[in-house]
């Protein structure tokens, strides 16, 4: 006859054997939805980038003009435009040194 530690040593075998199959099925789903998620994740980021090129395109001549009548004042009064650059360097340089 088999002794009581025997006996419980088999159960625990088994609950181990069956909870080794329980995880691995639960493996395979959570990967099968993590896939899906992941599909859905990249096409909502395809649609994005898309609408974003879309409406760059549309304001690009816009963009240019613009830059080019910035680019014609920068000539024009050189020394106002280093006085903007330098106030912009600054400006970027305090907000970076403040958040350390």
């Amino acid at each position: 006859m088999a002794s009581l530690s025997t006996l419980s040593d088999l159960d625990l075998e088994k609950q181990v054997a069956t909870l080794s199959k329980e995880l691995a099925a639960l493996r395979k789903a959570v990967a099968k939805r993590g896939g899906g998620y992941y599909e859905d994740g990249r096409d909502a980021a395809s649609d994005y980038y898309a609408q974003l090129a879309d409406r760059i395109s549309d304001a690009m001549p816009a963009i240019r003009k613009q830059g080019r009548a910035i680019e014609k004042t920068a000539r024009d009064h050189p020394a106002t435009a280093a006085a903007v650059g330098l106030v912009v360097v600054g400006l970027v340089a305090s907000l970076l040194l403040s958040r350390r």
